[in-house]
């Protein structure tokens, strides 16, 4: 197996090299040369399966000889081991025909937790074995950062900063990532918004002499391996409702479109996904581009489900590289424009994506309404994202087929938001009731990348 850039000029790279490197060299994104596919015996025999299990038949064609099957079968069991859910990845029914996907049970109460975990796992193995090291940059508008802090805290090999927005992350999110007292995570708080931060991790990717100096990696959705963890629970959820005998669609609620740009992956495999569809708050540009409006970067407006507050989603390089026939060029020239400030999509692309996905958003006042109405109607308690993500599937889900909607959050994740719409304030599991009195570590930034870079290495470990 080997993969590829969007923008088709950096080599082609094995799973372990794309893993550790991240962002290609010419600026795009690592992606399969192929996809490779299931056959409907293979996923009829998920059905009674461990989640491990399934995770394994699923990634392990994408993996290569990057691990032996014994090794692969232990990273997984222990990336899973912490979740608090034996299903790991639980379905609620909300209504008939509607489900809930809980994608909240991991270590950091956020779907981040499935990909991070196995990530945190791969380079512990990966860099161990060649005696090497990183130094590891992320991105986060929320979830990723405490997700990844968690995955690769106290890890020898692995120095991990986190770039979040200042101000522009529940108080929850942020305490995760500043409360870890290991001396290789360090929490940076740039003053701008998350596209800013997202502006800066690709500006140190791209300056080769700093990205070799200090043997840069990303575990940002630009990285292959968190899109591929995430194509598990698509098939484990699709199983439990009847696949590959009978079709179902979801509805993931998305900034970044790396979550449901994994449900492709699972669809080009040959799970039978009716519908595909991308649930927005209002920064909406995914909306507006996939309803002919092009894509055009707006101002990002703060709301009560930060991780979606974004207007430049990297891994929608992904979605655009297959729409336009894997042109490496017409992708390059695509970001070219994006970088002035939006670009149209051809006719011909535009065919391709809506023929995958559908979508639709949801304003402030409907994601509280959303929260509120289904405590009353079902008990369930909504995180403002999984709420975006239900107030959208039912306008768009038929009767007909199963939606499965992704919960990506548990709701004391974001209590000041549930609390204003429900009245009701989500406790934190026993394990992080002590969160708010950890002493935190955090260091504010300028949204500067220079003084980023020398900032960085002054924290490098020797």
């Amino acid at each position: 197996m080997r993969y590829i850039s969007t923008r088709g000029t950096a080599p082609a790279l094995s799973f372990e090299e794309a893993m550790l490197t991240g962002l290609a060299r010419d600026g795009g994104l690592y992606v399969p040369e192929t996809i490779p596919t299931l056959t409907p015996e293979q996923i009829a025999r998920m059905s009674g399966q461990s989640y491990e299990e399934v995770a394994f038949t699923v990634m392990r064609p994408f993996v290569g000889d990057t691990f032996t099957d014994s090794e692969f079968r232990d990273l997984i069991a222990k990336a899973y081991a912490g979740f608090g859910h034996d299903a790991r990845a639980p379905l609620v029914e909300l209504a008939p025909n509607h489900f809930l996907l809980e994608l909240f049970h991991g270590p950091t109460l956020a779907f981040k937790d499935f990909a991070m975990q196995i990530i945190g796992q791969m380079f512990q193995l990966a860099l161990g074995r060649k005696n090497a090291r990183v130094t590891i940059v992320g991105a986060t508008s929320g979830d990723t950062g405490s997700a990844a802090i968690e995955a690769f805290r106290g890890l020898e090999n692995v120095d991990v900063v986190i770039l979040y927005p200042h101000g522009r992350v529940s108080e929850v999110q942020r305490r995760q990532m500043t409360t870890p007292g290991e001396d290789n995570v360090h929490a940076l708080a740039l003053d701008g918004d998350f596209d800013d931060c997202q502006a800066r991790l690709k500006d140190m990717f791209n300056d080769f002499e700093f990205r070799d100096g200090v043997q840069l990696a990303g575990v940002n959705s630009i990285n292959w391996g968190r899109v591929l963890a995430q194509v598990v629970y698509y098939f484990t959820s699709a199983v439990a409702l009847g696949a590959p005998a009978r079709e179902v669609s979801f509805t993931v609620p998305t900034g970044n479109f790396g979550d449901i740009f994994a449900g492709y992956i699972a669809k080009r495999m040959g799970l039978p996904i009716a519908d595909l569809v991308v649930a927005t708050n209002q920064n909406d540009i995914l909306h507006r581009c996939l309803n002919g409006q092009g894509y055009r970067k707006g101002t990002v407006h703060p709301s009560i489900s930060p991780s979606m507050d974004i207007q430049v989603s990297s891994n929608f390089e992904r979605a655009l590289f297959d729409a336009y026939d894997r042109d490496g060029n017409a992708v390059a020239q695509l970001m070219t424009e994006l970088a002035q400030g939006g670009f149209d999509v051809s006719q011909g692309a535009m065919q391709a994506l809506t023929e995958i996905y559908s979508s639709g958003r949801a304003s402030e006042e409907e994601t509280s309404q959303t929260i509120a109405d289904f405590v009353t109607r079902t008990g369930e308690l909504l995180c403002p994202h999984s709420a975006v993500a239900v107030k959208v599937a039912n306008e768009r889900r038929d009767a007909a087929t199963p939606m499965i909607t992704l919960a990506t959050a548990h709701p004391a994740k974001f209590p000041d938001a549930v609390e204003a719409a429900t009245g009701i304030r989500p406790p934190l599991p026993a394990r992080m009731a002590d969160l708010f009195d950890r002493p935190e570590r955090l260091t504010r930034v300028a949204n500067d990348v220079e003084a980023l870079k020398t900032h960085i290495k002054g924290l490098i470990r020797a």
